[in-house]
């Protein structure tokens, strides 16, 4: 099971409609592009599949509709995070008939619970989860870090596989990779340190410009995971500027922009994100188009 969630996970979208309801077609097409491109797996209801704005029957029908379209293909992850532990238990319940890889957790949000609360939360979803858990640090949306030595702890739990560190410290990251129990993956939260983190002893990433530039960025995670250094560090500068405009008007809008430039799906975000700017889609049109 951990081996197939090595290399670039791609953290799905949710392509919508003007009003708002999933346009499932579009949705059907970015699959197609990702597993075209070669991504090893796909994240269902991360941040950037919108996850905070659709109930937990939507959810549920697009996790249904992810794994139908990609029948068995690519292994399937699902985004079960929030602040609200026994709420999480609650809803685990009903993905014990859904083939999911593992569950993607980010750690609780405002509450900001100390270091022993954060591993007490996991450990309780870990005891009752059906399927293994991914631990996600992102400081930057939850406003509390998981320290290197929560990690550490939490890695002793059989149930829980791996952590998406998205924290941008590499020195916490290092010290996750050297001190780790054995088969416990470190996979880089953050595009731009993917190749740094692989570097250091990590397993992979989970990408959010693999949905818009699948081939290219697994190329380069494929070069690190193979040790050649030297041109994975040359194809992740070739990707900077993509990197940067992911960030220009949040995520998941700028890369909407840039799927409504290549022609994937609109760029349609709902409340209370915001539509990006015409001006953003033209430059994702001339720095994918332009030779």
């Amino acid at each position: 099971m951990k081996a197939e969630l090595k290399g670039t996970g791609v953290a799905l979208a949710t392509p919508m409609n003007a009003d708002y309801s999933i346009d499932y077609p579009s949705l059907g097409k970015l699959l197609d592009h990702i597993v075209d491109g070669n991504a090893d797996y796909i994240v269902v209801q991360g941040t950037t599949g919108e996850s905070p704005v659709f109930s937990w029957e939507q959810k549920l029908d697009i996790l249904q509709f992810v794994i139908d379209h990609l029948k068995g293909n690519k292994p399937v992850v699902f985004g079960l995070g929030g602040n609200n532990t026994f709420d999480l238990i609650e809803k685990s319940n009903d993905l014990k008939s859904f083939d999911l890889a593992a569950i993607l957790s980010a750690s609780p949000y405002y509450n900001k619970p100390s270091q022993a609360g954060i591993i007490r939360h996991y450990q309780l979803l870990a005891n009752a989860f059906p399927h293994p858990i991914i631990l996600y640090n992102v400081p930057s949306r939850t406003a509390s870090n998981m320290k290197a030595a929560t990690t550490l702890e939490l890695a002793k739990h059989p149930n829980i596989i791996a952590m998406k560190e998205a924290s941008g410290d590499l020195d916490q990251c290092k010290e996750i990779a050297d001190n780790r129990p054995e088969g416990f993956m470190l996979l880089s939260g953050d595009d731009g340190l993917a190749c740094d983190i692989i570097k250091m002893g990590g397993e992979g990433v989970i990408s959010v410009i693999g949905n818009l530039m699948p081939e290219a960025f697994t190329t380069m995670v494929n070069h690190a995971l193979n040790g050649d250094y030297e041109t994975a560090g040359k194809l992740n500068e070739d990707l900077r500027s993509a990197y940067s405009m992911l960030s220009e008007e949040g995520n998941p809008s700028s890369l909407k922009a840039g799927l409504e430039a290549i022609g994937i799906c609109k760029r349609t975000v709902k409340p209370p994100l915001f539509d990006a700017s015409d001006g953003l889609v033209e430059r994702w049109r001339e720095l994918l188009f332009t030779p």
